[in-house]
Order: C-alpha cells, then structure tokens, then sequence
C-alpha cells in the first residue's frame, strides 16, 4: 500500500470526533505550556503520561504530538511579548521579535511567528511522509550490531550537543544509563541496584522518571528562582500583516523549513541550531531596509528561525517513529509514551501498528490548522496568561505530579522514588548537568544492554563482530565525531587565540 493510501487511511482515523477532541486539547495545552517560560511540551508530556493509561493509544499519540507542534507555536508568544523564550529553541526569535513588539508592531511579529510555523509545519510533514517509509525500508535489514550503534550514536550526539561540556552531557547519560539496570537482569534473573526493595525488582517505571526529572524537577528549579514582580508585558491586539511584511517574510518562511527538517531528524540536532543558522542566513541576506532594521525589529528575523523550529519538530519524529532513536527532549519523553504503551518504535511499529503511526502524522496537518486558528485570534489572551502567578503554577505542577505517580501502582515507593528523582533533577539544572541525556539513557540504556549482548553471542564473544556490518561502523564513527568534534574546536579556538596573542617580553608594536 503507498504511503498517500495509508496517509488517506490516517486521515480516517484522525479525523474522528473522539480523536479530533484530543488533538484540540493537545494544540491548547501546548500552546499554553509554551506560552509560559519554564515550562516546556517535554514537562508537559510527561506529566500527562500517568493520566493517559485509559486513553486509546492512537488518541493519546494525537494529543501528544499536538501538545508538541503546539509548545514550538507557543514559545515564540513570550519571546516576543516578555523577552522570555518559553523554549530554548525560541531564544533566537526574541532578539528581533521583541524589538518589533517596542516598537508598537507585536500583532506583525506574533503573525508572522504563527504563519510562519503553519507553513513550516505543514511542509515539514509532508517531507515526513515522504521520509519514513524510505528510511523504515532501509532499517528493516539493521541487525543487533547495527541497533547498538545506533544507540551508541544517540548517547554521543545527545550528550555532546545538549550540554554546556562533554563531560557534563557524559555525566547526565551515565546517571540515566545507571537508571536504567535498576531491576532484574532479563538473561541472568540476577537484581541489581534494587536495594532489597521489592517494588523496584521490575526496575524504575519509566514515567516516574520522567515525570521526576522533567516535571518536578524543572517546577523546584523554576520555584527556587521566582521573581515576585509581575512582569512588563508589551500589549498586543489581534494579529495581523500587512502587504509589506507578507512580501518580506514568505522566502525566510520557506528558507528556515529548508534548514529545520534535516536537523530535526539528526542525533542532537534539535531546534536550537537551525534557528540561529536561520537567523544568520536572513541577517546575511538582508537588504535595504531590511538590513538598517536588524538589531532593531526585522520581521525575518522572526520570520525564518520561528518556521526552522517548527519544521525541526516534524524532523524530530522522522528518527523517532522509523528507529525509535530521540533526538530531543520531548522526543525521549514520546519514545517512553510509547513504551507505556507496549509499542517499540522502529520498522515493525509501522506494519504492526499502521492505524497509529499514519493517524499521528496525517493529525499534524489537522492540529498545523488548529494552532493557526487558535493563535492569530487568541493572542490577546495568551498574553494574559502569562500573569498567572507563578507560586500557584508550580505547587500545582508539584501535586499533579504526584497524583499522577501514586496512581500508577498506588504505592508509596512511587512517591519516594519520585520526589528522589525530583531532586535529583533540580541539582542537575543547578550544576549545569543536561536532563535530557539522562532520559534517552535510562531509556535506550537497556536495548543497548540486549542487543550488544545478542551480538556478542552471535560473533561468539569476538568484540569486531560490531564493526563488520558498514552500517554499524559508519554509525560508530559518526559517534566517535560527535564525541570529538567540540574537543577539536576548543583546541584549534584556543590554539588561535594563542597565536594572537604576543609573548609577554614582545612589545605590541613590535
């Protein structure tokens, strides 16, 4: 069957009033999560993951993925209005956008960030569509070598591109990969790390871990740092654009989808690059007064780095959905949704569960539509959530989340678990240790574990049996790049400055 049938079939199933009730919830919970600094669409799906256990899988996929489109339209709300990106990948659209918005043209800049990410959005899924069969045929011949690679790749390039340094980034993978052989050894029976405790002989639920490290953790970092002034928020009335700013915005519309999507889909890619290369590309190609308004309110600024983060989130699920391999936050917190549910994503996920997978994308173009209503008229509105006192906001985050847990299994070890987690999170944003390489640890941890094991007993304990399959060694190089690449810039940037630099006894003017 071709991938426009199964779209089409997709179509039939998204578009169902039971499933178009979800996506609707998903895009305003997104929305309004993005709208509100530190609280992201990764805090947001994990905590809905405990409430989710009674929802039809395909229906909880829709909302979440709604809940994602939504963060990335969201974020650019507060970058523009508070100078306060919602999402780290919004800090970009906050340099022109809220310069815009001073200078008495927020409703130009809020359309433009809204129209610009339904555009972005609803090529990037098209490429999505086109892009996950080719890749799901080209992964249905991956062997267990080959699946530890890519697993290896995914702990490089997340831990790499995530942190501030590799060794913080190498740190939060190990906490997580620790996680992760919480519980009963699946080839020896033997428990390990479980303290006698009888509760975690099944290991640590994946959806306390990241309810915990996300959710909780975030709320106390967020909580420990609140400012009690209300903030200055620019007023704003219904978005709109002129002649003028469609003309200049559509190339930087279609320029940044072009730069999102293959980032989007690249181990730690994310959004956060794509965005500032767009901003870079638009500044470079600015002229007349184009070029006099940057520093001061250009709309490509905001134009082109809001759709490279919308077309990254569509990138995002092409390695998720075809390999099961998250490349971001939010994308680890899905692969656990997943696992939730008893699906492993990858190549069986698409002929074994056709209906999910195609009713998910084709609601990306439902929920693309619904965020392009809800954000042009509702504008206004959003900016007045943004008044909502943040004590309230988080010691409801708090209790939710611990609602959540408990009704998991209805134990107390949940809850202790949880609030260890909790903790653990908000130190790890203290000292600058990433979350996010400790989820896709935790998560992927125990499938490197079973199928570097499967491919030793294959090769009989010879250790090459991992580099025979090219794909696997092009994998593990690719890993070994992304370990040392920011080693190697350091170095040359520092062998540089060096060399600029004269020796002490060497006058300047010499």
């Amino acid at each position: 069957m071709s991938s426009f049938q199964l779209l089409l079939d997709g179509f039939a199933a998204a578009l169902t009033p039971v499933n178009l009730m979800y996506a609707l919830i998903g895009v305003t919970l997104g929305t309004l999560v993005g709208v509100l600094p530190g609280i992201g669409p990764a805090m947001t799906v994990a905590l809905l993951l405990p409430i989710t256990f009674t929802v039809p899988a395909a229906s909880a996929f829709i909302m979440f993925a709604g809940i994602y489109y939504g963060g990335m339209y969201g974020g650019s709300t507060t970058s523009i209005l508070l100078n306060t990106p919602g999402e780290s990948s919004s800090m970009i659209t906050a340099l022109e956008g809220n310069k815009m918005a001073r200078r008495g043209r927020a409703a130009q800049a809020l359309a433009t960030a809204a129209i610009g990410s339904f555009v972005a959005g609803t090529i990037a899924t098209a490429l999505l569509v086109v892009a996950a069969p080719a890749v799901v045929a080209f992964a249905i011949s991956f062997g267990p070598e080959d699946y530890f690679a890519l697993a290896i790749l995914a702990f490089t390039a997340v831990s790499s591109v995530l942190s501030r340094s590799i060794v913080r980034g190498l740190a939060s993978l190990g906490l997580g990969l620790m996680i992760g052989l919480v519980g009963i050894d699946q080839q020896t029976g033997q428990a390990r790390l479980t303290l006698g405790i009888p509760q975690l002989l099944d290991g640590i639920d994946v959806v306390i871990v990241a309810v915990g490290l996300f959710a909780l953790g975030e709320a106390l970092y967020v909580a420990s740092r609140l400012r009690h002034a209300p903030p200055e928020i620019v007023p704003v009335g219904r978005a709109w654009m002129g002649r003028a700013d469609w003309r200049r915005s559509w190339r930087p519309w279609l320029r940044g989808t072009a730069l999102g999507f293959p980032f989007g889909a690249l181990p730690g890619g994310g959004a956060e690059i794509p965005t500032f290369l767009s901003y870079a590309a638009e500044r470079r190609l600015a002229r007349g007064v184009a070029r006099e308004e940057y520093g001061k309110g250009a709309i490509e600024g905001v134009a082109g780095p809001e759709a490279a983060n919308n077309a990254s989130a569509a990138g995002t699920l092409v390695p998720l959905l075809t390999l099961g391999l998250p490349t971001s936050a939010t994308a680890a917190i899905m692969l656990a949704a997943f696992q939730q549910y008893g699906l492993q994503p990858g190549p069986q996920l698409f002929n074994h569960n056709p209906a999910l997978v195609w009713g998910m994308i084709a609601s990306l173009f439902i929920g693309n539509a619904m965020l392009l209503v809800l954000n042009l008229p509702l504008a206004p509105l959003w900016a007045k959530v943004l008044r909502i006192q943040r004590p309230y906001l988080y010691a409801g985050i708090v209790l939710f989340a611990a609602l959540g847990v408990y009704a998991l299994n209805g134990t107390v070890v949940d809850l202790f678990v949880l609030f260890l987690l909790g903790l653990l999170g908000y130190a790890m944003r203290r000292f600058g240790l990433p979350v996010a390489p400790a989820v896709i640890g935790m998560i992927l941890g125990p499938m490197a574990e079973i199928q570097l094991r499967r491919a030793l007993a294959i090769g009989a304990g010879d250790i090459s049996v991992l580099v025979r399959s090219p794909v696997a060694a092009v994998l593990l190089a690719l890993a070994l790049l992304a370990l040392f690449t920011p080693v190697l810039k350091k170095v040359m940037a520092r062998r540089n400055i060096d060399e600029d630099v004269p020796p002490a006894h060497v006058k300047a003017d010499d």
